[in-house]
């Protein structure tokens, strides 16, 4: 039984690796492509759409208690606004008139005659040789949509809403498809051969430098740092929840990721995901357990919201290039990203910036770490490239994002006053506590 068993393994084995080899060979059904291409995107959309729901928790849990309600708050509202601001403005800037291909597909309005005269290829609106236009629209709207998330974690607790919204409306209608449309839009970075498979810069270092910007212009939270120097911790409100953000974000990174390979409609494409989720899986264990020993070393007891954090470092920092490294090359990505948190939080405590959830270590400074970190598994990579495009995008977010935060301080304030920070958002933006404290 047990050599039967062996011969038909073997057997399997040497029909699948022929299967692989010839993959170039095979002929799938069109209609197949197009079904399996359309799912992926269906799929890696709403995974990465339930990151929303990490962010949130995550974002929930680290706050104080007082702010948990805002914080909620912001993140349904930015949610809702990226949607529409994307819809309306950000997609035909990422794909020059593609929500209106959008909506000639999925409503049927448009007429051949009218897609042609507004300079749409009414035969190409759906492209039957690869996917549903309306799932490529439905996956990219989750990306611009989770860059704006970032931001809201590192500007809470003191922030106003509305100008927040309105920041949020901007930064997913102009400022991320502007600079997306350089490398996923086929513009100038990506012909100069900028690598960035899920958008380590892209996304992540973008909502990072948006952040920073915010920060920097609105000052940390009262009684934060001290006149002596000091930086004074502030309690999380709810570290399982916080954990439970942690674990979503991380399962909805394999959308993220995984659905960055644009294509599932043959076995090379489906073995190519399956790579990309085990090395997203390796960066993220290894980013955690580094902060994990970190803290331990460092400050004699670990640190759970460094851990979380380190977790996430080490999935933004796989994110540039998941699909070359080897399982080993993606652990020690991933390490260096968890190191990066341990050693960032305390630098802008150092600077005085406060972020209160540690997005700008995540996501910008991890970011950056796996934007350069693509040279040494991918050969077709520049590091002098990679360094430029950094660079161009980091300036272009930076600048845009500040200049329109010092427009709507002038405009309206950005900040709460000193009395309604100290009472707490929840009751006196929202008058809505998250916790009945009363009982």
């Amino acid at each position: 039984m047990k050599l039967r068993f062996l011969i038909l393994s073997a057997v399997a084995t040497s029909i699948a690796s022929s299967a692989i080899a010839q993959d170039a060979a095979v002929t799938v059904p069109t209609d197949s492509v197009f079904i399996l291409n359309s799912l992926l995107f269906l799929i890696g959309g709403f995974l990465v759409f339930w990151m929303a729901a990490g962010f949130s928790m995550l974002e929930a849990g680290l706050v104080r208690s007082k702010n948990v309600t805002m914080q909620l708050t912001k993140n349904m509202g930015l949610f809702g606004f990226a949607c529409i601001a994307y819809y309306l403005i950000g997609y035909n800037l990422m794909y020059p008139l593609g929500t209106w291909a959008v909506d000639g597909v999925l409503s049927g309005v448009w007429s051949v005659a009218v897609m042609e005269a507004v300079g749409i290829d009414a035969a190409s609106a759906d492209d039957y040789s690869y996917a549903a236009t309306g799932s490529d629209f439905f996956f990219q709207l989750m990306f611009c949509a989770a860059t704006a998330s970032i931001v809201s974690g590192a500007l809470a607790e003191r922030i106003k809403l509305w100008p927040f919204l309105i920041f949020t409306i901007i930064l997913t209608g102009v400022i991320y498809p502007v600079q997306a449309s350089w490398k996923w839009g086929g513009g100038f970075l990506d012909q100069m051969g900028f690598l960035d498979f899920a958008g380590s810069t892209v996304v992540h270092s973008v909502g990072g430098w948006a952040a920073l910007a915010g920060a920097l212009i609105l000052g940390p939270r009262i009684g934060k740092y001290t006149k002596d120097g000091r930086t004074v911790p502030f309690m999380a409100s709810n570290l399982p929840l916080a954990t439970l953000g942690t674990f979503i974000l991380w399962m909805g990174w394999f959308g993220f990721n995984g659905g960055s390979q644009l294509a599932m409609g043959t076995i090379g494409d489906v073995a190519d995901i399956s790579r990309v989720f085990v090395n997203t899986n390796a960066a993220a264990a290894a980013g955690l357990i580094t902060a994990l020993i970190l803290t331990q070393l460092i400050y004699k007891k670990p640190d759970l919201t460094m851990i979380l954090n380190g977790a996430l470092a080490g999935l933004v920092a796989i994110t540039a290039e998941p699909l070359t490294p080897s399982i080993g090359q993606a652990s020690l990505i991933g390490a260096i990203g968890g190191a990066i948190v341990v050693f960032g939080v305390p630098l802008l405590d150092r600077l005085k910036i406060d972020d209160v959830v540690g997005a700008i270590p995540v996501h910008l400074m991890s970011g950056i770490w796996g934007t350069i970190a693509v040279v040494f598994t991918n050969s077709d990579a520049s590091l002098m490239t990679q360094l430029y495009s950094i660079i161009i995008v980091g300036a272009f977010t930076f600048v845009f994002s500040a200049l329109l935060w010092f427009i709507l301080k002038a405009a309206t304030g950005i900040r709460v006053s000193e009395e309604d920070e100290i009472t707490g958002l929840d009751i006196s933006e929202l008058g809505m506590p998250a916790y009945d404290i009363l009982k």
